[in-house]
């Protein structure tokens, strides 16, 4: 298995206008999230970027871009039909190879900063399969991840053999079907936002649209647990962080986290504590 090709969906009802926001990258430098996420998707060794967007933002998407531009082809999502369905539309230009997949509300940081995405597609081409990146995560998070069930692989210390996917499931549900061997209690193996993805879940997703598409109930994760019944496909927990900045404070909460694992990590924290303290004198008065 090759990965030569990633797909970045960006045409979600309020997420289209997240990828354009501007963030200071670890490097110190002004980017666009699109930038950010694209950066993630090159240290991978991927080169040709597809994203999948609404027809007419391309102009925007492209100008935020900047030299990365060249590289990007659009993908557009005529109607709103759900996560799934934008995965579909993608199909043109993914043709008959597997893919890297990220969604464009979504930030990876890197404790080595090597990349998130590269430790996934070098897992996917070891196993040549299917491979999402998760993360456990607690329980209250539940309502913003797809989740799986599954055991871990022997003597793989963090690859799982998935066995279902749950999207968004209530933490009863959790606790019923998607309990881990080895995992914490009230933690869940949840979705990081990237998978490697064989173009098996196209066909998949063409039965969900032809069944579901009139009323807009076209899903991922759907297509993923189906996935996981036709053929043998991975999870690799990974130890790194995902930021989803379409959440409340979710941009905030990204800056920070690229400023403190940056070059610049010392000026922030000194920032902090100034600001800290001046809140601190201010209750006191």
């Amino acid at each position: 298995m090759n990965i030569n090709k990633a797909v970045i969906t960006a045409a979600g009802k309020g997420q289209q206008t997240l990828p354009l926001q501007t963030l200071i990258d670890r490097d110190g430098t002004e980017k666009s999230v699109l930038s950010i996420v694209i950066e993630e998707v090159l240290r991978a060794g991927v080169e040709e970027i597809g994203i999948v967007v609404r027809p007419g933002d391309e102009v925007a998407y492209a100008e935020v871009a900047g030299d990365h531009a060249r590289r990007l082809h659009f993908v557009h999502q005529t109607e709103a039909l759900g996560y799934g369905h934008a995965v579909f539309c993608a199909r043109p230009f993914v043709g008959d190879e597997p893919f890297l997949h990220l969604v464009g509300d979504h930030l990876y940081v890197s404790r080595d900063g090597t990349g998130c995405a590269k430790r996934l597609v070098k897992v996917a081409e070891a196993h040549d399969c299917s491979v999402s990146a998760v993360q456990a995560t607690r329980e209250n998070l539940l309502p913003y991840y797809g989740a799986i069930g599954g055991r871990r692989l022997p003597e793989q210390q963090n690859l799982y053999r998935i066995e279902q996917v749950i999207e968004k499931p209530t933490p009863t549900k959790a606790e019923q079907q998607l309990i881990v061997p080895g995992l914490r209690a009230g933690h869940y193996l949840c979705f990081f936002g990237m998978h490697v993805l064989t173009t098996a879940v196209f066909d998949i997703l063409e039965q969900q649209i032809a069944e579901n598409g009139d009323w807009g109930g076209v899903w991922l994760g759907a297509a993923l647990n189906q996935l996981a019944q036709r053929e043998q496909y991975l999870a690799l927990e990974m130890p790194d962080r995902r930021y989803d900045v379409g959440v409340k404070y979710g941009l905030l909460t990204a800056q920070m986290a690229l400023a403190l694992s940056g070059q610049d990590r010392d000026l922030v924290l000194s920032r902090l504590l100034e600001l800290l303290a001046t809140r601190e004198l201010g209750a006191e008065a």
